[in-house]
């Protein structure tokens, strides 16, 4: 049972949703519990519940003797969080050497950006504790040489973020320094490294220091679980932050941009098996977009079938040649037939297409529009993946598990015969939806929630806060 003295903390705490590590505890005291504290206020970002809440109350304002009480519980209960997760745990250390309390207990899981997620998530928990963070709202758009009292608001929250080298207090015009830290505050935020101070870069400034750790902590927890489950190698779509990893011998051996589907026709979270390879593939056009896509440009243009070289069959598999006005006038009606785009230079499959049996007809691709992945938001596709590096990722296959490698070699230089490949084994692939994470850089990294997946943040209390004159020097 908690003392007289901690039950007003405990409830107090009970009644937020979000519990920071006072920011005396890092700054005034050196607490012996320090990396406990931490490994602990992660797990209670992430899912919090009561007992944790309880458990950091003691750790950080308990008597000696009631941390002594509970702390073999609280280090269970610690490792047993992961353990749960079937997450591999490595030893944890105070200055370098094992543990005073416990030197047989793992709490911390064995991955490498443990420490990176840890020291971010401390210094964003005293910036709640110490910050406020009011909204800014410059009412339009900011341009590099603007001048706007809120220049001065964006300048600290970049400084106090780390975007920005230094703090300029006194400035309310928009120059080349501040231009570099939206820049950089912009390219770690997935958005356009524009410089321009929009909806999107408000959005994230915006982001209250609370938010973004509990962000971060949920991605960090549901990204370690779910990689310690997959054997290797294996391909990793992380959905919103349009990147695809081939991970082998636990190396990245391919990085690549893709293309995912439009929150209208969105990408699924699924895992599943590549087992076959087609090169110069043929397109048969799904029926919801022909009707969404292609039947609109027939009704303009009676010569799109002809000028992008689809072939139109009826469901006998008799194949239909029709004027330019014929094809306008039935693309008024219900349209009974099945359309097929040729291989070639404009197939919207590319050279490559990589299948997985799935009830969703997602699969993985090259696509001719190649121009679209220099954009920052890449949500563009009806559903499929389109990625970058395609020919790369197609050389691997064709090293590893292509059978036939004399027909594939043959093929190379061939762009109109359709042919699938066997593999001499599948290759898992996982598109998942983790819109936080620390790079290799050990740089925190967010990206938008483009198909608004995410539950609302609740809305946390703090008892105390200063204001920002009384840190920034």
């Amino acid at each position: 049972m908690l003392s007289q003295s901690l039950r007003p903390i405990y409830n107090s705490m009970m009644g937020v949703v979000l519990l920071c590590v006072s920011c005396c505890a890092f700054a005034d005291n050196v607490n012996h519990y320090d990396n406990l504290i931490q490994h602990l206020q992660l797990q209670y970002l992430a899912e919090p519940t009561a007992q944790r809440a309880q458990y950091l109350a003691i750790l950080q304002s308990g008597s000696d003797a009631e941390q002594l009480e509970y702390i073999e519980n609280i280090q269970q209960s610690v490792a047993l969080f992961w353990r749960q997760k079937q997450v591999a745990l490595a030893f944890d250390t105070i200055d370098g050497h094992a543990s005073v309390i416990d030197k047989n207990i793992a709490l911390e899981p064995a991955v490498d950006d443990y420490l990176g997620v840890i020291n971010y998530l401390r210094k964003l928990m005293w910036l709640a504790e110490t910050q406020e963070w009011q909204a800014i709202e410059p009412g339009g758009l900011l341009r590099p040489g603007d001048g706007h009292p809120s220049i001065k608001q964006i300048s600290l929250r970049l400084w106090l973020l780390g975007d920005a080298n230094e703090y300029l207090a006194d400035e309310v015009v928009y120059l080349p320094t501040l231009v570099q830290s939206v820049k950089r505050f912009q390219s770690r935020h997935g958005l356009t490294p524009d410089a321009v101070i929009g909806p999107k870069t408000l959005f994230w400034l915006n982001q209250t220091p609370q938010q973004r750790a509990i962000l971060l902590a949920k991605s960090f927890v549901e990204k370690t679980a779910y990689l310690s489950q997959l054997p290797q190698p294996y391909l990793l779509i992380n959905i919103p932050a349009f990147d695809m990893v081939l991970i082998d011998n636990n190396q990245v051996v391919l990085s690549s941009k893709v293309i995912v589907g439009q929150p209208a026709r969105q990408t699924p979270v699924m895992t599943g098996q590549i087992s076959n390879i087609i090169i110069n593939p043929t397109w048969t056009v799904p029926r919801q977009l022909l009707r969404q896509d292609i039947l609109p440009q027939i009704k303009l243009n009676g010569h799109y079938f002809k000028d992008r070289h689809f072939d139109v069959f009826d469901f006998d598999g008799n194949r239909v040649d029709k004027s330019a006005q014929q094809w306008q006038q039935e693309a008024q009606g219900r349209f009974p037939y099945r359309v097929v785009q040729r291989p070639g230079g404009d197939n919207a499959l590319g050279r490559y297409k990589f299948h997985f049996n799935n009830d969703q007809s997602i699969y993985l691709h090259d696509t001719p529009s190649k121009a679209l992945f220099s954009k920052a938001d890449r949500d563009l596709s009806s559903g499929c993946v389109r990625i970058e590096k395609v020919q790369q990722l197609a050389d691997w296959f064709a090293n590893r598990l292509v059978i036939d490698k004399r027909t594939w070699n043959r093929l190379q230089s061939n762009y109109t015969q359709t042919q699938w490949f066997a593999l001499s084994s599948t290759l898992p692939v996982h598109m998942v939806y983790w819109r936080a994470w620390v790079d290799d850089e050990h740089v925190a990294q967010y990206r938008d929630d483009i198909y608004q997946l995410a539950p609302a943040t609740p809305v946390s209390l703090f008892s105390h806060k200063v204001q920002p004159q009384a840190v920034v020097q």
